[in-house]
């Protein structure tokens, strides 16, 4: 009788280690689930890039790796028109629409345009502006068919220059147009970054 108790309390403790073991802590699911979202990001931009830079290959856009994005910079004075300072000039045109055409085939990718001016006249004027130059390339990604939660702008002004702003070449640098390629499912983080209370970015479906 005592042996048989002895068997089955045996049992009974190698069960509930078995049990025990199988099952993940919520700290090595999240560490799992960040390595694994890590490595799908790395992926993407492996494949991506290459096809970007071919995309642009030849223009006066930038094309860079920033932490998880690829970001293209659109210089403003080389793209937009001096008497109409939102309208594209014609060069920029097919550029920009290559890249709209690569992100409308690729379901897995996002974008987000951020609009960027010098210190030159008052903050909401820069930031007028920079919005509607942002506008003005996202006009373009829609009429490539992308739309809805992958394609959003928003008009920084001068809130986050690449240099600063003491000199004509530094001004000219930090007027520019920000195209920020994103795998889909990190966009809400992105859009984050760049998002204050009271400033909401603007969804692209409300480009006419």
């Amino acid at each position: 009788m005592k042996r048989l108790l002895l068997n089955t309390a045996t049992l009974l403790l190698c069960a509930g280690i078995a049990a025990c073991s199988s099952v993940k802590q919520p700290d090595d699911a999240k560490s799992v689930a960040r390595a694994e979202q890590k490595a799908s990001t790395k992926a993407w931009l492996d494949a991506q890039e290459p096809r970007l830079r071919d995309a642009l290959r030849g223009s006066h856009f930038e094309v860079s790796r920033r932490d998880d994005l690829l970001v293209v910079t659109v210089p403003v004075d080389a793209s937009f028109n001096p008497d109409r300072p939102s309208m594209l000039l014609p060069v920029t045109l097919g550029p920009v629409t290559k890249v709209a055409k690569l992100v409308e085939k690729d379901g897995k990718t996002s974008v987000l345009l951020l609009g960027h001016g010098d210190n030159s006249g008052t903050a909401a004027a820069s930031r007028k502006l920079s919005e509607e130059r942002a506008r003005s390339v996202a006009a373009i990604f829609r009429l490539s068919g992308l739309g809805g939660d992958r394609l959003m702008y928003k008009g920084m002004g001068s809130d986050l220059p690449r240099v600063g702003n003491d000199s004509k070449d530094g001004r000219a640098r930090n007027r520019r147009v920000e195209m920020l390629l994103t795998p889909r499912g990190t966009l809400p983080s992105v859009l984050a970054q760049y998002t204050t209370a009271g400033k909401k970015l603007v969804v692209a479906d409300q480009v006419k």
